[in-house]
């Protein structure tokens, strides 16, 4: 599915090409709390008028007229999780406890912590950068809001309030280099679990936060989605879709907007981007592993990428909508070849060529050869989620998954991994947040299931517990061995007009920190469950194959 951009309206300032698709205002100041109407009807058209049920046509269903009803909390946490974490480290429980001490250990999870926030963010080349301080400040908020849950002790919820509350007073624009369209996606996504926490605190400003995720974060992410800054369609690796993907959908579900969480949903199915599924995903082997494109990139940038799909499904998955399962569990294909691959094993890699340039500009061409050498130490807190959830609620066998998780605990967060944007793109916490025990769950795991504005096709998966019987295990073991080294991208001096292919430029290679171990008794002692390969009609085949 194309998504069009809608034209610019009169009076609408102008960016140049590369940042023509109405995006400009969000960069001089202003809310312009009418351009996401515009690109909304760009977007979306009616798909029917049942009560309860919107359609996936072909294009984007139009918005509901009444809001949404999904379950809060119900981002990356659902009620039922957070009780869980607080039980399990009141009980002294292993591994929550060494996950737990990782949060509490951090300097960002203390309650003293003060927000300094900014008028305008800016990220990015030829601008005067200062989102550091927004990232700090929302991880700040986010660690605060989880410890409080964990801990009961209501000064971590007063100090998330405090940030999230003084962020959404004073914050207008994000502005940059293309590396803004990263600070909407990353600091979207996170500003809307952060507020998720404490969403029904006393004190918190929800309606102006969700009015600032509305018309600050969401409206690039969108805007993104759509003209992709102006260049050809797999001129950004995966990457930027995802970011853009997972600020729509946790936009959508914290401010029970069914639209954009259909937008988010759909475009996750069959993008034109390299964000989508099967894209990201093009390869499924014969191993049962299936290669990730921005392996032929360099280590650093795929586990961002499985991060941000894991997390994209997580967040689905809480408002009963399966990703995780979607197309035979594709994902899990491919996060078990990411994880063989970063643990030194050998991977096939498909040399692809990708296009890049400026829609009626420069142009060029890319080609990836062979999967990219590795560091078997680089870590990014990312495995917790994906490996609990396929292997302790759906039951499925995935040895590489396992092998890193256990490797990679207890996790931490944002100010363990770094100082730079890298170790701050996932919110982290695995160990405490996402070990759980084998569970039948449906999706959502939440008492108050939602009305997902998109349930899963029947022809692609099914939700829930039921369908973790139907989903095929996609986890075998292959042979190890070393990967096959390969150049990174290299920055492209011609690229001009506000376009980027490699992001921001202070992406770094973050090691584990050292003496971290898993704990005796394991964060996943899992064992494996054979699974016959479920024979469900209407899987497509695949698409970039």
């Amino acid at each position: 599915m194309h998504l069009q951009p809608h034209p610019t309206r009169p009076g609408q300032t102008g960016h140049g090409q590369a940042d023509r698709h109405r995006i400009g205002r969000h960069e001089t100041g202003s809310n312009e709390t009418g351009s996401h109407q515009i690109s909304r009807r760009g977007l979306l058209k009616a798909a029917g008028a049942a009560a309860g049920a919107v359609g996936v046509a072909a294009a984007l269903p139009a918005a509901p007229a009444a809001a949404v009803g999904y379950a809060h909390p119900g981002l990356l946490h659902t009620g039922a999780d957070l009780a869980r974490m607080a039980a399990k480290v009141k009980a002294g429980a292993a591994p929550y406890t060494a996950g737990y001490a990782r949060l509490t250990a951090n300097r960002h999870a203390q309650s003293g912590w003060t927000a300094n926030p900014q008028a305008t963010v800016y990220r990015g080349s030829g601008s005067p950068q200062n989102y550091t301080i927004l990232y700090n400040d929302l991880h700040a908020a986010y660690q605060n809001g989880l410890r409080f849950h964990v801990s009961g002790e209501g000064a971590y919820a007063d100090t998330a309030v405090a940030i999230l509350n003084a962020w959404s007073a004073k914050l207008t624009s994000l502005a940059g280099s293309a590396d803004r369209f990263l600070a909407a996606g990353l600091y979207g996504y996170q500003a809307a679990n952060a507020a998720e926490l404490v969403r029904d605190h006393a004190g918190f400003e929800l309606e102006r936060f969700q009015k600032m995720l509305t018309t600050v974060f969401s409206p690039l992410s969108e805007s993104f989605l759509v003209g992709h800054n102006g260049a050809v369609i797999t001129n950004y690796w995966p990457n930027w879709d995802l970011t853009a993907m997972a600020c729509v959908l946790a936009t959508g579900i914290f401010c029970d907007d069914g639209a954009r969480v259909e937008q988010a949903v759909e475009y996750f199915k069959s993008g034109p981007g390299l964000g989508a599924v099967r894209k990201a995903i093009p390869v499924v082997h014969d191993d049962g592993l299936a290669e990730w494109l921005e392996a032929g990139r360099d280590q650093g940038h795929a586990l961002l990428g499985v991060g941000l799909m894991g997390t994209f499904c997580e967040m689905a998955w809480n408002q009963g909508i399966d990703l995780y399962g979607y197309d035979d569990s594709r994902f899990l294909k491919g996060a078990q070849y990411v994880a063989k691959w970063s643990l030194g094993g050998d991977v096939a890699y498909t040399a692809n060529t990708r296009a890049k340039g400026a829609v009626g500009g420069w142009s060029g061409s890319e080609t990836a050869s062979g999967a990219a050498g590795v560091d078997p130490a680089m870590t990014r807190p990312i495995w917790a989620m994906i490996a609990n959830h396929y292997t302790k609620r759906r039951g499925l066998s995935a040895p590489y998954l396992t092998r890193i998780a256990a490797k990679a605990g207890p996790e931490g967060g944002g100010g363990d991994y770094g100082p730079n944007s890298g170790g701050y793109d996932q919110l982290g916490f695995g160990t405490l947040a996402f070990t759980r025990d084998r569970s039948t769950t449906s999706a959502g795991g939440s008492s108050t299931g939602p009305s997902p504005s998109v349930p899963s096709s029947p022809s692609a998966s099914t939700s829930g517990a039921a369908a973790s019987d139907a989903a095929a295990s996609g986890g075998s073991a292959a042979s190890s061995g070393s990967a096959a080294p390969t150049g990174t991208e290299a920055a492209d001096a011609k690229s001009g007009g506000g376009l980027a292919s490699t992001g921001s430029t202070d992406l770094v290679a973050w090691t584990a920190a050292t003496g971290l171990t898993a704990l005796a008794g394991g964060l996943l002692l899992l064992r494996r469950r054979g699974r016959a390969r479920d024979g469900a009609e209407g899987r497509a085949a695949g698409g970039a194959e």
